[in-house]
């Protein structure tokens, strides 16, 4: 669960900023998770998960 924890807030930091390497959308990518992983997170790490996908939804175009 550690992973995942990093992972996100990886995700986070990336989200919140243009990078040198480019803009949110070059550089995040949609968090498609398993039910078993899901289950596995808190409502903080799955309410963040979730703001991430909305925030590509807009910005970006990613589809379910």
């Amino acid at each position: 669960m550690g992973t995942k924890i990093a992972a996100l807030a990886v995700v986070a930091l990336l989200a919140a900023c243009t990078t040198a390497s480019g803009t949110f959308c070059d550089v995040a990518k949609p968090l498609r998770l398993s039910n078993q992983a899901i289950a596995a997170m808190s409502d903080q790490e799955v309410g963040d998960a979730l703001a991430h996908n909305r925030k590509g939804a807009k910005l970006c175009g990613w589809e379910p």
